[in-house]
């Protein structure tokens, strides 16, 4: 039996590919172990990670939650597991980004609202349709997408399923041409890696440990619990001073 979600390294960063592409890689439990896997060894591995891309296989990044799974009456491992893995994505040290095309929708639009920055094919579509099945989000949708596109878009969002407005509102990071896409994510990635990885954790631990305090407290915090500067700082600035001395 094929994986559900494959893992591949290459120069410090970890490609994480949903597989089931037959199914337009809809998010099922067995999925979900493999994910949940993949993530708690990426979260001991900072020293050697330091970006994940997160994507799809096939026609899509995922069309979300598998529908015939929940007529099923799946039967996860624990409860709002499913919640809890994705919430484990974002809380890893690294630099997580979610590549997304041509579909994400609802469940898998949750999942990668979860990653660092949304990276989009010129050709994706994004839709919540929770209600248009009877369901309210479980996964994070009611809070990330709110504080990613601003409350009133995302009502507007999860309610008439604006797809298309997706990309003006800020969903994404950047946008991408379809054509070139994987290489882009993945020069994406590497450009990200020249800068510190010691700066990179230390800033995502930052902005996520500040996330919903008033101004004044975040810039005490930042001032007096920040991780101060990276052990390559000294050298780093070196290098740049010999290259215009």
């Amino acid at each position: 039996m094929s994986e559900l979600v494959l893992r591949e390294d290459h120069a410090g960063v970890c490609r994480l590919t949903l597989n089931r592409p037959d199914k337009l890689n809809a998010l099922n439990v067995a999925l979900f172990r493999e994910l949940d896997a993949h993530v708690r060894a990426l979260a001991g591995q900072a020293d050697t990670i330091g970006c994940v891309i997160l994507g799809g296989a096939g026609r899509c990044f995922s069309a979300g939650h598998d529908l015939h799974d929940i007529g099923a009456g799946e039967d996860p491992p624990e409860e709002h597991y499913q919640a809890k893995v994705i919430e484990a994505l974002s809380a890893l040290p690294q630099t997580v980004i979610a590549a997304v095309h041509g579909h994400c929708m609802t469940g898998a639009l949750e999942l990668a609202l979860a990653a660092d920055l949304i990276v989009a094919a010129d050709d994706v579509r994004f839709a919540d349709t929770h209600a248009r099945w009877g369901l309210t989000p479980r996964w994070g949708g009611s809070q990330r997408l709110p504080r990613q596109i601003g409350r009133q878009a995302a009502i507007d969002m999860m309610t008439t399923v604006q797809a298309e407005e997706a990309l003006r509102l800020g969903l994404c990071a950047r946008v991408l041409p379809a054509a070139t896409f994987e290489a882009g994510v993945q020069a994406l990635a590497e450009e990200i890696l020249t800068n510190s990885w010691y700066a990179l954790q230390g800033i995502k631990r930052l902005v996520r440990q500040t996330e919903g305090m008033r101004l004044e407290e975040g810039l005490v915090h930042e001032l007096h619990r920040g991780p101060g500067r990276a052990p390559d700082h000294t050298e780093r600035v070196a290098r740049f001073t010999r290259r215009r001395g």
